[in-house]
C-alpha cells in the first residue's frame, strides 16, 4: 500500500483551531446529537451523559476522554497477508466506489446488475493502486434486496484477496458480513476466525450520520455489531453544505467534528478501544438549482481542514475520492476528481473511498471513469514519493559522457533506467497526431473502455480453499432462505 511521507499541508491557524474548538463544544452541549437507538441512548445515560428522548446531551470533556481510547493506527488482514492494510500515520488506502444504483458503460446508463457488480471486483483485485474493492460498488438491482448483501459479500471474499467492507444496512446484515469473515480467516473453523477477526480486523465499515445531528436507527444497528466484534467503522457525518448543514466552510466544519466525535464516542462505550475512523463526506449544493456538486473548491478547503483536524484529535481519517457531478467521463469529470484526490493526498488521508468509478455526483458507477480514476491515482501516488538525491541520481558520470552539445538517450545512464526512469502511463496517449489518427483518433474515454474490457479478459481469480469456498456457500444458500421465509 501507498506511503505517503510528503509533508502536510494545513491551513487552519492556531486561532482557527480554537474557534472550532469552541463551536463543536457549544454545538455538542447546547444543541445536542439524536440517536435513534435505545441501546445507544442507554449507554449514554448510564455515562452520566444527559438524555432528554432521543437526544444526547454530550459532555466534551467525556466526548475526548472515549476518543482516547480509540488506536491512532490499527491494521487490516487480507486473505492474502501480502494485501494487508495498514490505516493511520503516514499510510494511505484506496477502495473502488460505493453505492451507486446504476452503471454507466460507454454510451448506455442502466441499473447495476450483479454482473457489473462481480466486473467492479474483478477491476479493482486488478489494479494494485486500490488497496480495496470497497463494499457496495454499485447496488444490483437483479438480486433480492433482502439477501444481495450475503452476494455481494461473497463476491468481495471470492473474486479479491484485499481488504473489503462490510455491508451496513441492517444489523443483521452486518452480523452475516461477520459470520462470512469468521468462516473466511478461520479456514472453516468459525470460532476460530472469530477470534482472528477480533484480534486483527477483517473488514471496515461505513457508518453514514443522518445529517444534521441525527445518527439513525439503521445505521447503529450495524455500528453495535462491528463495534462489538472490534471491526473498525468509519463514523462519517454525510455533509452537503446548504442542504444539510449551513452554508458557511466553518459552521460544516464544527457540525463534522460534533457529528463524527458523537458516534466515535459511541464506539467506545459499546467496546473501548475497538477501531474507529473519524469520516468525512463534504461538499456543497449549487444554490441555484439545489443539486449536490462534486470537486468544488470548498469541499477541498474542508478536504484539507478534516485532515488537520483529525491529527488535531489523534485519530485516522477518511475523505476524498475521485468525485465529479459529470454524467459522463469527459474533461469535467477528470478535472473535479482530481479537484479532490489532489487535497486527498496533501492531508494525507488514511482512508480514500470513492477513488475509482464515481460518476454522476455518485449515483452511477462508470466503467471508463474507473480507468480514469486509475491513472489519477497512479500518477499521484508516483508524484508523491520522495525524491532520492545521491551521487548516482545527479549522474555526474552521464555529463562526463555525453559532453557539451549532445544528447542522453543513449548514454549509459539512460540505458540502465530507461524502463523505470519516469511514470508509464496506463491511459494517456503522447502519440503525434499522424500516428494517433492511423490508430483510429480514439480519445481519452475509448482508451479507457479498451482497458477496462481487455482486464477482465485478462483477470484471474485467486486462489481460495474449496472446503472455506463451499463452506461460504452453504452460508449464503442458508442465510438467503431464512431470510427470505
Amino acid at each position: 500500500m501507498f506511503v505517503n511521507r510528503m509533508p502536510r499541508y494545513e491551513i487552519l491557524s492556531a486561532d482557527a483551531m480554537a474557534a472550532l474548538d469552541r463551536g463543536w463544544r457549544r454545538l455538542m452541549t447546547e444543541i445536542g446529537v439524536e440517536f435513534m437507538d435505545q441501546r445507544a441512548l442507554d449507554l449514554f445515560a448510564k455515562a452520566g451523559q444527559r438524555v432528554v428522548d432521543n437526544t444526547v446531551f454530550l459532555d466534551p470533556d467525556f466526548v475526548l476522554e472515549q476518543v482516547a481510547k480509540a488506536p491512532r493506527e490499527f491494521d487490516i488482514q487480507a486473505r492474502n497477508p501480502a494485501n494487508n492494510v495498514h490505516i493511520g500515520g503516514d499510510h494511505m488506502a484506496f477502495g473502488a466506489v460505493y453505492g451507486p444504483p446504476f452503471v454507466r458503460d460507454g454510451e448506455v446508463r442502466r441499473n447495476a446488475s450483479f454482473d457489473d457488480y462481480r466486473n467492479f471486483v474483478k477491476l479493482a483485485q486488478s489494479f494494485s493502486a486500490l488497496d480495496s474493492a470497497g463494499g457496495v460498488i454499485c447496488e444490483p438491482d437483479d438480486t433480492p434486496l433482502d439477501s444481495r448483501h450475503l452476494d455481494m459479500v461473497y463476491a468481495l471474499q471470492t473474486l479479491t484477496d484485499k481488504i473489503y467492507m462490510g455491508n451496513v444496512v441492517s444489523g443483521t446484515n452486518a452480523a452475516d458480513t461477520i459470520a462470512m469473515s469468521s468462516i473466511l480467516f478461520g479456514q472453516g473453523d468459525v470460532e476460530a476466525g472469530r477470534a482472528s477477526i477480533e484480534h486483527t480486523p477483517a473488514t471496515i465499515s461505513l457508518i453514514n450520520c443522518n445529517s444534521p445531528l441525527r445518527w439513525d436507527e439503521r445505521m447503529l444497528e450495524a455500528q453495535f455489531e462491528y463495534s462489538a466484534a472490534n471491526q473498525p467503522v468509519v463514523l462519517t457525518p454525510f455533509i452537503l453544505m446548504g442542504a444539510m448543514s449551513p452554508v458557511t466552510i466553518p459552521a460544516a466544519l464544527v457540525q463534522q467534528i460534533t457529528e463524527a466525535l458523537s458516534g466515535i464516542a459511541l464506539s467506545q462505550l459499546i467496546r473501548p478501544g475497538c477501531p474507529v475512523v473519524f469520516g468525512s463526506f463534504l461538499s456543497n449544493i449549487d444554490m441555484q438549482s439545489g443539486s449536490p456538486t462534486f470537486g468544488t473548491p470548498e469541499s477541498g478547503i474542508g478536504l484539507l481542514c478534516t485532515g488537520q483536524i483529525a491529527r488535531h484529535f489523534g485519530l485516522p481519517f477518511r475523505t476524498g475520492g475521485g468525485l465529479t457531478s459529470s454524467q459522463v467521463p469527459d474533461a469535467q469529470a477528470g478535472y473535479e476528481a482530481l479537484m479532490t484526490l489532489l487535497p486527498t493526498f496533501l492531508a494525507g488521508t488514511n482512508w480514500v473511498m470513492h477513488s475509482a468509478g464515481w460518476l454522476e455526483g455518485g449515483l452511477v458507477a462508470g466503467y471508463e471513469k474507473f480507468i480514469v480514476d486509475i491513472e489519477l491515482v497512479q500518477m499521484l501516488q508516483h508524484e508523491f514519493t520522495p525524491l532520492e538525491i545521491d551521487e548516482d541520481s545527479m549522474a555526474f558520470g552521464a555529463h562526463e559522457e555525453v559532453g557539451h552539445g549532445g544528447h542522453f538517450l543513449g548514454a549509459m545512464h539512460t540505458m540502465e533506467r530507461f524502463r523505470t526512469c519516469f511514470y508509464r502511463p496506463l491511459l494517456s496517449s503522447s502519440e503525434n497526431y499522424e500516428r494517433w489518427m492511423r490508430g483510429g483518433g480514439v480519445d481519452t474515454a475509448g482508451r479507457a473502455a479498451k482497458i477496462w474490457r481487455d482486464t477482465l479478459a485478462a483477470y484471474e481469480q485467486p486462489p481460495l480453499d474449496e472446503a472455506v469456498r463451499a463452506q461460504l456457500e452453504e452460508y449464503v444458500v442458508r442465510r438467503r432462505a431464512e431470510l427470505g421465509d
